[in-house]
Parts: structure tokens; sequence; C-alpha cells
């Protein structure tokens, strides 16, 4: 597609931006980071303040403000140098010291701009399910400045989360792959989700983008691609991350540590046989290339691994979720001995030392499956469309 055929969208902040008064009376925080930018990639908060908005403060997600944390890092700084504004880290706090952390910046309402990915644990979405939330236990107005789901919204895909495997990789009942905009997830959301959990919904408006339809995946928009988190580089990683990271879960390595995170797996035991017996299961719209990596650091860091990387044929036949589940049981066949899962260890909060791949699936049917060498595929819910899971009413986009 060339940029003429491109269609022009307008994101939530960049009408914001041209339109303060669409966040409502009042002063307000800012919840981004790097990501929030203006189409022609100003940082909306200093854009912001200089177009007179009433923005007073700015809260960081997961990464920190920057963007510079790992993952399960944030930032440590407390005023914005660029904007001088104060910087509250929402990174592990919920309950009681988020809502404090809401009164005391004296906000009347919360922006929310930050780019999702499409995937159930990524966990920006949970950032704003918590904050809205804690809005509605303290009064605060919150408002999503909605950007497009770089996947498109077409598909969901994968099983919904059992609300007994809850944790920051998942706080609700909400599929793998959820194909929805962040919009449309807290409409959802604050209909079921948050009344639970705060005995009330949040106050919630979104500046829906402009432009944008269900066809349309991150090549298509337009928009300058800001890499969401260290290890999403670009559009592609988006693309199989819904899948791969399962393997965060395993004692594999997902590829941290090197310039293709999510699109390379691999682990010191893999051999020759690996890449062949999964070109055998002809999964659809994907091709597995045998390879050879050493990872800078995270798992297996400094080890020469031996894996396969993921090249996508055809991104509507591609199935990321469906695809991963194969790989895994397919890695259980040829490596019974050698293959294992990891435990959480802290990785997700009030997680102990459950097993991480049971989070980010949403309960443990996958790995009981994969440990009785069941065939796990029926556990994979068949992609369909995101309106069948949360509901017509929430779609915010033709």
């Amino acid at each position: 597609m060339s940029t003429d055929d491109r269609v022009a969208v307008t994101t939530g902040i960049a009408r914001l931006y041209a339109s303060p008064a669409l966040a409502g009376p009042g002063r307000f925080g800012l919840v981004t980071n790097h990501t929030g930018v203006l189409p022609d990639l100003r940082p909306a908060a200093p854009a912001l303040l200089a177009a007179g908005a009433p923005l007073v403060a700015l809260f960081g997600p997961e990464h920190g403000l920057h963007g510079t944390g790992q993952a399960g890092e944030s930032e440590p700084a407390r005023v914005d140098p660029d904007t001088g504004l104060p910087v509250y880290d929402t990174y592990r706090c919920d309950g009681e010291r988020l809502d404090k952390l809401l009164i005391d910046s004296g906000v009347d309402a919360l922006v929310y701009d930050l780019q999702d990915i499409g995937a159930r644990f990524y966990t920006y979405v949970w950032t704003m399910f918590d904050l809205m939330v804690s809005a509605a236990r303290t009064g605060v107005r919150f408002v999503v400045a909605d950007r497009p789901n770089p996947l498109g919204g077409l598909v969901s895909e994968g099983p919904r989360l059992d609300p007994a495997w809850a944790s920051f990789v998942g706080r609700a009942p909400v599929p793998v792959r959820h194909g929805l905009t962040c919009g449309e997830l807290a409409g959802h959301l604050n209909a079921r989700a948050v009344p639970q959990a705060a005995g009330r919904a949040a106050d919630l408006t979104v500046v829906e983008t402009v432009g944008w339809r269900r066809a349309m995946d991150a090549a298509a928009c337009g928009l300058p691609w800001v890499a969401p988190s260290p290890n999403m580089p670009t559009p592609a990683t988006t693309l199989v991350y819904p899948g791969t990271c399962l393997f965060e879960g395993t004692n594999l390595s997902e590829g941290r540590g090197t310039t293709q995170p999510f699109e390379i797996v691999g682990a010191p035991y893999i051999d020759a046989r690996f890449a062949p017996a999964l070109a055998e299961l002809a999964l659809p719209g994907v091709r597995f290339r045998d390879l050879r990596f050493v990872p800078a650091f995270h798992k297996h860091a400094g080890r020469t691994l031996r894996g396969v990387q993921l090249h996508i044929t055809d991104r509507a036949a591609f199935a990321p979720v469906r695809t991963a589940v194969a790989m895994i049981a397919t890695l259980r066949r040829l490596y019974r001995d050698d293959f294992a899962w990891q435990t959480a260890d802290g990785g997700a909060e009030g997680t102990g030392h459950r097993h991480f791949v049971d989070l980010l699936w949403g309960s443990d049917r996958l790995r009981r499956a994969v440990d009785a060498d069941q065939d796990p595929l029926p556990l994979c819910d068949p992609p369909e469309p995101p309106g069948r899971w949360a509901g017509d009413d929430v779609l915010l986009y033709p």
C-alpha cells in the first residue's frame, strides 16, 4: 500500500490537542509515556500545555514515562524535566495506594493516552483498568484518548481469562487477542468489571480516533510507529506477540536480548528436528526458519541457542495463539526431558510461585493439557469478530 492510498487517521490525543475542551472541565492528569505523541511526533504533554490545556500531572505505566525500563520495571523520576510536571508512577500500584495517588495529585480528570498492541497480557490496558477503578472510587472523571489497535479490529482469538487466575497480565475475562481499541475495551470493562471492583462505573468519556476502520492494521494507518516498550520494536513484533508471549512461561528464550524479540524462540536443547516438525503442521499464514542466536540478556544470556524464526506469509490467515500452542505441544513431544514451565517468581504482582503460563493463558488448562499429552488446540477458541465476546454495543468503529 502506498502512502497516497492510506486513509488519514486522527488519534484521540490529536483531537484533544486541537480542542482541549474535549477532556471536560477542570484540571487533568495525563496517563502516558513516550508513545503519547501527536502524528508529527511531538510529545503530547508539552504540546497540550502549549495549547493552553489545564494539564497538571503525568502518570507513567510499566517501563516508565520515557519507556526506558525493561519488563517488570518503571522509572524513578518524580518530576518530568521537559514540562516540570510531577510524575506519578502507577506501576505495581493499585487499591488504596492508587486511590491516594489520585487524591494527592489533585486532578479532576485523568486522560489516558498509551499505545496498546491488542493482547490481553500487555499491561497498559490493566493500568487503564486499575486507574478506572480508582477514578470511580474517588470521583475522578476518566477520559480515553483512543488510538488504533495495531492488529486491526476484525478478529479476537484465544480463551477468556478465568477470574481465579487474575493478575496484572489479566484482570478480567478478556480473550488473549481482544480485537478492540483501548476506548472500546474501556467501555466493555466499565460496563462489566469496574462496577464489580469499585461498586460503581467510572465517569467515562472516549475521545474517538477519526478515520480508523476495523480492517486497518498498523501499516494501514499512516501513523508513525513508536515502540510501546523495549521489546516491541516494530509492528511485525505485534503480529506474533499474542502467541509467542506464551513462551515467557517456558524455559525457552522468547528472543528478549536480541533485535527480534517474540519473532524468534529458542533454547540450548533444541536441535535440527524442531523447524521441520513445525513445517509438517502446515499452520496457516506462517513459515518457520531454523536459526541460532545469542541473547545479550534475559533467559540464557550469552549462550548460543537454536530455535526458529516465525515468518508471517499471510496476516489474515495467521492465528498467533493457535500457532504458539501448536509450537509448545511440538516442543513437549520432541524434548520431553528438557522442556519445562517457568514459575511467576514475582513477575506479576501477588502471583507467588504459580506457573506464569497459567497467568498468561488465563487458567491452568493449557499447561495441564500439554503435560498430559493431550491435544491443546481445542482449548483455543477459534478467531471470531470481537463483538461476539465484548458485545457489539461497545464497538466504536465500523
